[in-house]
């Protein structure tokens, strides 16, 4: 029995983005449908609102200037909160209070990922979502993102030194920049054996079908 080569599954994301954290859920759901599919998923950062400052402003402060004001919002809102719904996701932005800057953010998924105990990056941005968009909760506070850390394993004390340092925010800003460079402007992207993108929220059964061909793709050249 030959064994298949791991699928390398890039996805560049961000954790205030709606449209990435359908997204999320619904590569899960093509995982699901190509259980036979060997992957390696990594969690690429992104900055939806690079502006943002690294202290966040207020959601009103942030929807006037990007949407033109408050009530635009909420007809985009009311259809994001649809597609969420679809998915069996809860989008609250009637809760939400406050814009972050991701920067920390990444940082937290990033040590997620390298944590000693094991690969904890993809529980580690669900929570920061669910925070977000489920639970209104303010993500430039930094005892709410300790808390988040703890919630899925990170040890809180170490999590808390380090957010008070700038570790990794040179990693973080370059890493973004580099999917920026590569033409990345939608999220989410999702980019197969570093090479096929798929830009935006695609239903899961597009997605599976990338997931199979570009496996196929690569374990073939790997047997020539």
């Amino acid at each position: 029995m030959t064994t298949l080569k791991p699928l390398q599954i890039d996805i560049v994301s961000d954790v205030v983005c709606p449209w990435c954290y359908i997204g999320k859920r619904r590569i899960e759901n093509a995982l699901a449908l190509a259980p036979d599919v060997p992957v390696e998923i990594h969690w690429r950062p992104f900055f939806l609102n690079p502006w943002v400052p690294r202290e966040g402003i207020s959601r009103d402060q942030y929807l006037t200037a990007k949407f033109g004001s408050v009530e635009a919002y909420k007809g985009i809102a009311g259809r994001v909160v649809a597609a969420a719904s679809e998915e069996g996701l809860l989008y609250r932005p009637d809760l939400v209070k406050r814009q972050p800057n991701t920067t920390d953010c990444h940082r937290l998924i990033h040590w997620a990922e390298h944590d000693p105990a094991g690969d904890k990056s993809a529980a580690m941005k669900q929570r920061l979502m669910e925070l977000y968009f489920r639970e209104g909760g303010d993500l430039t506070d930094i005892d709410v993102l300790v808390k988040a850390a703890a919630d899925v394993g990170l040890d809180a004390d170490s999590v808390r030194k380090r957010l008070a340092t700038d570790e990794d925010v040179e990693l973080i800003s370059a890493q973004a920049k580099d999917a920026s460079d590569k033409g990345i402007s939608g999220v989410p992207t999702f980019v197969f054996a570093q090479k096929y993108a798929v830009s935006g929220a695609q239903p899961a059964e597009q997605l599976a079908r990338a997931i199979r061909q570009v496996s196929a793709e690569v374990n073939a050249q790997a047997a020539e």
